[in-house]
């Protein structure tokens, strides 16, 4: 009998980016509780490049060979046994490892149906982003109204959910974002933004949420900005710090697809690409050339 195969972008070993493989493989088929998800899109995320390089061992342990891709977009394939809460042909997004490839079997309660307002495939924008500024905002930061709010890195991916969600909780906002950042970074409500290639960063804050993997003296020098800061890319070794890792959250999936669907939380996509540019945008990220959010269609 014939084996179906699909195309995933793969590791079979710690490297640079030459270590990316595009592998025809079995499909997989669902198990009890799960679907078989067709992929619409997926979308780069810069920690997939410390991922590929073993940076990560220990934090993100993976078994070898390793298919990439955190973020799913995409229609019900085949649902496994005793599935209820999907049907072939629902678009959903989800927060899913091995997601790099044209399919993905993921468990029924860890998708949100995908909002409709927007391109399936820029749903895959929002799983890992958004659920980081989500958590760091709505749990970490608990960011209230009236409070001064500095995000560090307004201008990646996942700061521009963040600026969006702190605002909507009624913090003042400053971000901070480079020339090529700073128009987008306003128009998503930030109300003071920062150059922080050529200005310093203000002080006084209530709350720093730090975006960005900058160098540990760059990521040291938040802490006497602000009462609390939390981050959720370099580790601050500070009384006042607090590091957190996200985790996949349908609820939480489902309530920023409700935002999306009102026109309430926009998703900005930088560029769009096929997984076989997967490779030169890990060279890209590595070499500082990449900005917001990177849709991969498959």
């Amino acid at each position: 009998m014939s084996t179906t195969l699909m195309r995933a972008a793969r590791i079979h070993e710690y490297g640079d980016a030459d270590v990316i493989r595009f592998d025809d493989v079995p499909r997989p088929a669902p198990g009890p509780g799960e679907v078989l998800v067709r992929m619409a899109a997926t979308s780069f995320n810069p920690s997939e490049v410390g991922l590929r390089a073993g940076f990560l061992k220990g934090l993100l342990d993976v078994t070898l060979p390793h298919t990439l891709g955190w973020d799913l977009a995409g229609t019900v394939a085949e649902t496994g046994p005793g599935v209820t809460r999907w049907a072939p042909g629902d678009a959903v997004f989800g927060l899913v490892s091995g997601s790099a490839a044209e399919y993905a079997v993921a468990p029924e309660h860890d998708l949100a149906a995908a909002p409709a307002a927007i391109p399936l495939s820029h749903a895959a924008a929002v799983p890992v982003a958004g659920l980081t500024a989500w958590q760091a905002v709505h749990e970490e930061a608990r960011i209230q109204a009236g409070q001064r709010v500095l995000v560090n890195g307004a201008g990646g991916g996942i700061g521009l959910f963040a600026v969006q969600l702190a605002k909507r909780a009624g913090a003042q906002v400053i971000a901070t974002a480079s020339p090529r950042s700073r128009e987008a970074v306003a128009r998503l409500g930030a109300d003071t933004i920062v150059d922080y290639t050529a200005e310093p960063l203000p002080g006084g804050m209530d709350v720093v949420l730090n975006l960005a993997a900058v160098p540990e003296a760059e990521a040291a020098a938040l802490a006497p900005l602000g009462d609390l800061v939390i981050t959720a890319a370099t580790p601050i070794d500070a009384p006042n710090a607090r590091h957190f890792v996200s985790r996949g959250d349908a609820a939480q999936l489902a309530a920023m697809a409700a935002l999306i669907d009102r026109g309430e939380l926009v998703v900005e996509v930088a560029e769009t690409h096929p997984l076989t540019a997967l490779a030169d945008l890990h060279r890209r990220a590595e070499a500082g050339q990449t900005r917001g959010k990177i849709v991969i269609t498959l």
